[in-house]
């Protein structure tokens, strides 16, 4: 079946980065859309940024542009998501999803890591 799993999140301060990543296993990776998306506690999971399935177009929300760069690599089935100059409003936990390249909707979600930015 398909797995997704997310990795690389932590503590770190406000400033520091991290990088995320999503090893997909139980589909044909280069055949889907990757997105990342985030869930603060107590509000609604948020869209963060996606990646095309072949042309490698980029999309991010407004709140991380400039700061997180999502890429990934084919051959290894993995999607990353590289954060900078992180802020405490970037605090939540993070996912990864996966979309069908004929599909409207994310198909296939990871668990999650937790992303916490101490002021």
């Amino acid at each position: 079946q398909v797995q997704l799993v997310e990795s690389g999140g932590g503590l770190v301060q406000a400033g520091g980065s991290l990088r995320l990543s999503c090893a997909a296993s139980g589909l044909i990776f280069s055949n889907y859309a990757m997105g990342w998306f985030r869930q603060a506690r107590g509000k609604e999971r948020e869209f963060v940024a996606r990646i095309n399935w072949n042309t490698g177009i980029t999309n991010y929300a407004d709140s991380v542009t400039g700061r997180f760069t999502i890429t990934r690599d084919n051959a290894k089935n993995t999607v990353y998501l590289q954060m900078n100059s992180l802020k405490p409003e970037d605090t939540a936990v993070y996912y990864c999803a996966a979309r069908g390249r004929f599909s409207s909707e994310y198909n296939h979600w990871g668990q999650g890591t937790q992303v916490t930015i101490s002021s």
